[in-house]
């Protein structure tokens, strides 16, 4: 997604319309370190003035360098406790595939978990999802918010909300549609949060903190 043209203005409108409900979460196996820090550079610029999260992903140094709010930690990078020592005043998301490493990354400080993949997603193609039973055995055995990935879309929110989920991460769901679309589809996601919360009597106003980690990519 990140090299269409039309990306960073799409990211714009995404973070303009989702305010600090919003993260994006930027990430490439492709780009070069000069061109994702230049799109980091234009992203994290938006964050003063929208609310909206930029967080990077497994970089430290350049979400230190370009002034994002937070660092996604993978598998294969630096250890939550290890992170948290280079960046203090970062938040961190960790990316955990079961409950032993999430139960660790919460410990060691982790801000929020990120867990899938939950639905059958062609990110995964022939690995069926995980399903709401991984997601519900890990938000009641956790103590920071749990958000949900892999195939995720609107229709699933209420689901995830009432299994113990703080927030849901899209990726196709929001970005594999043209520009304009992709804050439509945002607002979307939003509003069946919004939704969830109301039907199970939840303030509005306290969801905001989970939102804030990580509602879209």
């Amino acid at each position: 997604m990140l090299e269409r043209g039309d990306f960073v203005s799409s990211a714009r409108r995404v973070m303009a319309a989702g305010g600090p409900r919003v993260a994006i979460h930027l990430r490439s196996s492709r780009f070069t370190a000069r061109e994702l820090t230049l799109l980091a550079t234009q992203l994290a610029a938006e964050q003063e003035p929208t609310g909206a999260w930029l967080v990077i992903n497994d970089r430290v140094d350049l979400a230190r360098s370009v002034g994002a709010r937070g660092v996604q930690l993978t598998s294969k990078s630096l250890t939550v406790a290890d992170a948290r020592l280079a960046a203090p005043t970062l938040a961190l998301g960790a990316s955990v595939h079961g409950m032993d490493d999430a139960v660790t990354a919460a410990y060691d400080g982790a801000s929020w978990i990120v867990a899938g993949h939950v639905f059958d997603t062609p990110s995964h193609a022939g690995e069926p999802g995980r399903g709401l039973d991984f997601v519900r055995e890990l938000a009641a055995g956790v103590p920071v918010p749990l958000i949900a990935i892999g195939g995720v879309r609107p229709e699933h929110v209420a689901l995830l909300r009432a299994a113990g989920v703080a927030g849901v991460a899209a990726i196709r769901g929001v970005w594999a549609i043209d520009a304009v679309s992709a804050e439509r589809a945002a607002l979307d996601y939003l509003s069946a949060h919004d939704a969830s919360s109301a039907g199970d009597g939840t303030a509005r106003g306290d969801d905001r903190a989970d939102d804030r980690a990580h509602g879209q990519r």
